[in-house]
């Protein structure tokens, strides 16, 4: 043996050390950018009441206004009295001005009957919930439709028919002038002294015109048999979306004035042979192109 010595490996500890708690560092830096982003994005949060709030989820039940998300469902409870679901739900912070006084929401759920097909996209990802903006103040609190509006952003003319009994007329049943869809219906209720039926119309704004003062409307709902049995028998329908899902037409005699908003007509159960022939001279404007 030598009396040399060996040479000794240098560690660099303090480096070692402190590449262990840079690690850590940048992930929680990364962690907090994160988390004060996503908080950048949180807009209001609101409260809605429903009657039912059967399916929805807690963190996925989304809100949508025009087909894009603008909020999620955050909380779901009873009220005091058990009535009623109190659905919390916090808007983004680009649909904040969505919540004021006047704005719509509801729930969509499929729903398949006669003449109508609606919410099917939510069969498999669940009911979502719509809305549609208010222009009032800004306020926290609504109370959610029972079910969805019936062109209730769609501009043009909104009369109300009086009916003993509506028969298979319903929320979303067309509209007709001369077998043309001009409109739909809107909404059924109870008229002032719930001796007659209201059915709130909603007539497009291209075919405004055709309602005057003096039109008269029919239920077109289902079919008509006549005739006998030497010369057979004789059966006349609308349309067959009439036939399943009601309807309404109307004439309008010549040289009558436009109607205003909320003039309220008779609806009868049958047309006259006056009115069928009616044959007024009423100009529209084009369709547009885009429809």
């Amino acid at each position: 043996m030598t009396g040399e010595e060996l040479p000794k490996a240098r560690t660099r500890k303090r480096r070692l050390f402190r590449l262990v708690w840079v690690v850590p560092f940048v992930a929680a830096l990364v962690a907090g950018w994160l988390v004060l982003d996503r908080m950048r994005e949180f807009g209001p949060t609101i409260t809605i009441k429903f009657a039912d709030g059967g399916g929805l989820r807690v963190g996925q039940t989304m809100i949508k206004y025009r087909g894009v998300q603008i909020g999620e469902v955050t909380g779901i409870e009873l009220s005091e009295d058990h009535a009623q679901v109190l659905v919390k739900a916090r808007l983004r912070r680009s649909a904040a001005a969505i919540a004021r006084e006047g704005a719509t929401f509801w729930i969509v759920r499929p729903q398949v009957g006669l003449g109508n097909i609606t919410g099917l996209g939510t069969v498999f990802q669940g009911p979502e919930i719509q809305a549609l903006p208010g222009k009032g103040d800004p306020t926290r609190l609504f109370t959610g439709l029972e079910s969805a509006p019936v062109g209730l952003e769609t501009a043009g003319l909104k009369i109300v028919l009086r009916a003993e009994r509506p028969k298979s007329v319903k929320p979303f049943s067309p509209v007709y002038y001369r077998g043309v869809e001009v409109g739909v219906v809107q909404k059924i209720d109870l008229g002032p002294n719930s001796s007659t039926a209201d059915i709130q119309v909603l007539i497009w704004e291209r075919y405004a015109p055709l309602v005057r003062t003096g039109s008269a409307f029919w239920n077109a709902s289902g079919a008509s048999v006549t005739g006998g049995l030497l010369r057979g028998m004789q059966v006349e329908v609308e349309s067959l979306r009439a036939l399943v899902a009601g309807g309404v037409e109307f004439a309008s005699p010549e040289g009558s004035p436009r109607a205003k908003p909320g003039t309220v007509y008779f609806l009868h159960e049958s047309p006259r042979n006056e009115w069928l022939a009616w044959a007024p001279r009423i100009p529209i404007p084009p369709a547009s192109k885009g429809g």
